[in-house]
C-alpha cells in the first residue's frame, strides 16, 4: 500500500474541507472516532483522518497498515472506512438512515439524516474487531 501515514495536521484538513455540509460532518466524525477509539486523529496520506492502526496481511505474505478507524471528506460523500467489511454491520446499517456502501466502505451524504448512535455503534464494532490483535486480513477478505 502507497498510502502511509503523514505528519499533516488533521485539524487544519478538516477545518478546510469543502463544501460546508463535508467540512460539518468531518468535525461531528472526527468527534465521534475520537470518543469511540480514544486514539487522536492523524492523517493517512492527503484525504484519509485515521484512528488507531492495524496490520493486515494477504495470503501471499504481501503485508501492510492502515487505519483502524477512519474517514474521508468527498465531494459527493463521505466514506466511513470499515476495515472489518460493511457485510459485519448489515443489521445494524438497516437503521442507519440513507447511505450506500462498497466492500469495506460506508458513504454518507448528510449525517443530520443518519442515526449518529448507529453509526457509533457501528464505528466501535469495527474498532473492536480490528484491533484485537486476531485480525489481520482486509475488508475484501471478511
Amino acid at each position: 500500500m502507497a498510502t502511509t501515514w503523514t505528519d499533516e495536521d488533521p485539524a487544519a484538513y478538516v477545518d478546510a474541507v469543502t463544501p460546508a455540509v463535508r467540512r460539518r460532518d468531518a468535525l461531528t466524525l472526527r468527534d465521534l472516532m475520537e470518543r469511540v477509539t480514544g486514539a487522536p486523529p492523524r492523517m493517512f496520506g492527503t484525504s484519509i483522518v485515521g484512528f488507531g492502526e492495524y496490520r493486515y496481511e494477504y495470503a501471499s505474505g504481501r503485508s501492510g497498515h492502515a487505519p483502524a478507524a477512519g474517514f474521508a471528506p468527498r465531494k459527493a460523500a463521505t466514506t466511513v472506512y470499515l476495515a472489518d467489511g460493511v457485510g459485519a454491520h448489515e443489521e445494524l446499517l438497516a437503521g442507519l438512515g440513507p447511505h450506500t456502501t462498497g466492500v469495506g466502505c460506508l458513504y454518507l451524504k448528510d449525517l443530520e439524516q443518519v442515526d449518529l448512535a448507529v453509526l457509533e455503534e457501528i464505528v466501535r464494532r469495527s474498532w473492536t474487531t480490528v484491533t484485537d490483535g486476531t485480525f489481520g486480513q482486509r475488508a475484501a477478505r471478511s
